[in-house]
């Protein structure tokens, strides 16, 4: 497949247009301009750029790129590393941050409504990037386990583990800042990857359980979905590489 046409596919099934990101979203490295085997993982880090060189890949995407608004912009030291080894092998390197985890189908909230047999009702917070839905768990210590029986990662849950829940909102990744759109939103539980020091004493005061399950833990599905769906869908070869992080 041609480069061009495998990017114009992905962007026009992601719509990276459509999101305020501080990542560069679609292609940030040039490499192949044949795309036959693309490895997909969440974070473009040495580790998988190597997986998936040992693989013969020409094409790596990510939920996590190398480019992001405001950094340093030197190439030295780590990015050296990693833009060097895609350099010399011809890889190609695509990412999709807030479009892979708000996409309905492919995203990550989806896979992780799907994976958690969550019902979607609603959306919330800025670009109304979190999901709202409908839960039942006895005891927010069922929903714990539920989660970390699906996701392989043992979740941070402050609050009341006796509370009942019913409604749950949840939002991938780094997603603290959004705790009080999901009370505001009347969330019982709010599930994201991260917390901080302030969203302690907020969940406890405002008294909605929240479930800290891992950033990269919560982001393994979304890009997953997508190389299994471009790989279908444009005969490619995919592979999905899972580079252990315990954040």
């Amino acid at each position: 497949m041609n480069r061009f046409t495998f990017q114009s596919a992905l962007d026009d099934l992601l719509q990276p247009r459509n999101y305020q990101d501080y990542a560069f979203n679609g292609l940030q490295l040039e490499g192949s301009s044949t795309v036959q085997h693309v490895v997909t993982g969440v974070t473009a880090s040495l580790a998988l750029i190597e997986a998936a060189i040992a693989r013969q890949a020409d094409t790596i995407v990510v939920h996590h790129g190398l480019f992001w608004r405001g950094q340093d912009m030197r190439i030295t030291g780590w990015m050296r590393q990693r833009l060097g080894l895609l350099l010399t092998h011809d890889v190609n390197l695509f990412a999709y941050h807030l479009p892979l985890d708000d996409h309905p189908q492919f995203g990550n909230n989806a896979q992780l409504a799907h994976l958690l047999n969550w019902q979607p009702t609603g959306r919330f917070g800025d670009q109304n990037l979190g999901w709202l839905g409908d839960a039942a768990f006895d005891t927010a210590l069922d929903l714990a386990r539920k989660v970390e029986t699906v996701l392989g990662r043992k979740p941070l849950l402050i609050g009341d583990p006796s509370q009942a829940i019913r409604r749950v909102a949840w939002c991938s990744g780094g997603a603290q800042k959004y705790l009080e759109a999901a009370i505001a939103a009347g969330a019982q539980a709010f599930i994201t990857g991260e917390i901080s020091e302030p969203q302690v004493h907020i969940a406890r005061e405002c008294g909605i359980v929240y479930l800290a399950c891992g950033h990269h833990a919560t982001e393994r599905y979304g890009v997953q979905a997508l190389g299994n769906h471009i790989a279908q869908q444009y005969g490619l070869q995919h592979t999905f590489i899972d580079i252990d992080n315990p954040v």
